[in-house]
């Protein structure tokens, strides 16, 4: 090729460029429009579950469901003052069961908030023969679902109603049945479905 042609070229290849330049499009580029952002994170509120939430009480936390794990969220429990520290404790009890059995707001549900506890449980004190920090349930703690009653000892368990919080919590049925001292373990809080918190035989006390 001739030095006039290869000159003839040049003009061409800076106008090729200069078009090239201009559409303003890198080819290292790739879309990054993945469409809008979730509007809440998954198992996270940014503020408290307003609807269970009371200005004045007790500060608590109860365990509800959140994907396949268990989760704390604050309460506020109102709870007079019982006459004796049993009476205290199946209050706070019942009031732990109440949250518990509470349909989460439809901020919680939107991030994903859930619960298996039914609202018709109860708890009572001790019978006659019990040890004194023993809680009685409405239902047999064996006929619970493993999420119903691993979101109740893990929420017991960390609360005035065991007693001494030491991640344990005595627990039984209406009838006069072994009672069990039932733990909440990482594991429990991680798969609460994967059968009953891990347990001891109660003798009376």
């Amino acid at each position: 090729m001739g030095v006039r042609r290869r000159t003839a070229l040049l003009p061409v290849l800076a106008g090729l460029a200069a078009v090239l330049a201009g559409c303003g499009i890198r080819p290292t580029e790739v879309p990054t429009d993945f469409g809008p952002a979730p509007s809440r994170a998954r198992c996270s509120l940014a503020e408290p579950d307003v609807t269970t939430q009371s200005s004045r009480g007790m500060p608590v936390q109860v365990f509800l469901l959140c994907g396949s794990s268990l989760v704390t969220v604050d309460r506020t429990l109102r709870v007079p003052e019982g006459d004796s520290e049993t009476e205290r404790r199946v209050l706070v009890a019942q009031g732990l069961l109440d949250e518990l059995a509470r349909t989460p707001s439809a901020t919680a549900k939107e991030a994903g908030y859930a619960t298996d506890v039914r609202p018709a449980t109860r708890v009572t004190g001790p019978r006659r023969g019990d040890p004194e920090d023993a809680l009685r349930l409405s239902s047999a703690p064996g006929d619970l679902s493993a999420y119903a009653l691993a979101q109740i000892v893990c929420t017991f368990s960390d609360s005035e109603a065991a007693g001494e919080v030491d991640g344990s919590v005595v627990l039984g049925g209406p009838e006069a049945r072994t009672l069990r001292r039932y733990e909440c373990t990482e594991g429990v809080r991680a798969r609460p479905g994967a059968g009953e918190p891990p347990s001891s035989e109660v003798t009376a006390g």
